[in-house]
């Protein structure tokens, strides 16, 4: 075997490519032992080898062009003819010439701001959103799991009860106290009004037996509650008042209104600025009113 192919290395009987094996069609001489060598006619081609070596110049050999074979389903490319495609089983492959136009495309590497291009939106709204928790414009206890811990369950209501609408009573009673207070007395603080509901519900739960009396109540700074002085915390529970069929919502903001004054004025040995306080209906329409303040 004198001729072999520049692609695959398989040995041919003539020069007569392409190649029976991966069909490039380019064959070479193969290489022969010294003494078979010195014995061969081709003294032509012994003269211009020692030239070149002499002369430290390489030869340079023109291979011609490669083939592959392609398949003609998904594409994929075989450096050998031999089906079935081993992506997509296709029996059927293609001989097409081997081209490297696309190398450098796959060598390509997307920039930083390509890759992150689609997902520019979702990186805006996350870094507004981060800003208005630094600048304290929004509070992280609107998240779930974030912020203020969540009251216990107690018996009765504390939203609605007996159709009135126990948070509009609440918003209603704060407007009343703004109304009524001089410019040096406290303003409603929400995580106060937390903290009040959180004691209420405990409260609620205990008088009714579903609770324990030792309940291990939250540290206040869990509610954002920034106190420039000692917290004060006071109950009514119950008190005269009782939601019937006959109680209306104008009736009950009064009567609120006039438990949160009384349990305020109890603080003035207290340097409070600000309160807040939780109304819950326990099972029997009873009334409970939590007030904090610091």
């Amino acid at each position: 075997m004198e001729w072999r192919c520049t692609w695959c290395g398989k040995p041919h009987a003539e020069d007569d490519p392409p190649c029976d094996n991966c069909g490039h069609n380019a064959f070479e001489k193969a290489i022969v032992r010294q003494d078979e060598r010195e014995q061969t006619d081709d003294t032509d081609t012994e003269s211009d080898s020692s030239n070149d070596t002499a002369t430290g110049t390489e030869t340079v050999v023109d291979t011609g062009t490669t083939y592959v074979w392609t398949c003609t389903d998904c594409g994929r490319v075989h450096v050998k003819n031999n089906p079935p495609c081993s992506r997509c089983g296709n029996t059927t492959l293609e001989r097409t010439e081997q081209t490297y136009d696309d190398v450098d495309e796959a060598l390509e590497t997307a920039s930083w701001f390509a890759v992150a291009k689609p997902y520019t939106p979702i990186i805006a709204v996350v870094g507004i959103v981060a800003l208005l928790f630094a600048s304290g414009i929004v509070s992280p206890s609107i998240l779930p799991g974030v912020g203020t811990p969540s009251p216990p369950d107690a018996p009765g209501n504390g939203t609605e009860y007996n159709g009135i609408n126990l948070d509009a009573v609440e918003e209603r009673a704060n407007d009343q106290l703004a109304a009524a207070r001089a410019d040096d007395n406290p303003t409603p603080d929400e995580g106060l009004a937390a903290y009040a509901e959180y004691r209420n519900r405990v409260l609620v739960a205990t008088e009714h037996g579903d609770g324990d009396r030792d309940h291990e109540l939250p540290d206040p700074s869990e509610f954002n509650i920034d106190c420039r002085t000692d917290l004060v915390v006071s109950h009514v529970a119950p008190f005269e008042t009782t939601i019937d069929a006959d109680t209306g919502e104008d009736e009950l903001v009064a009567d609120v209104t006039e438990v949160v004054r009384m349990l305020e004025a109890g603080t003035s040995e207290y340097d409070v600025a600000a309160d807040g306080f939780d109304l819950h209906v326990g099972p029997e329409g009873t009334i409970y009113v939590s007030y904090a303040a610091c």
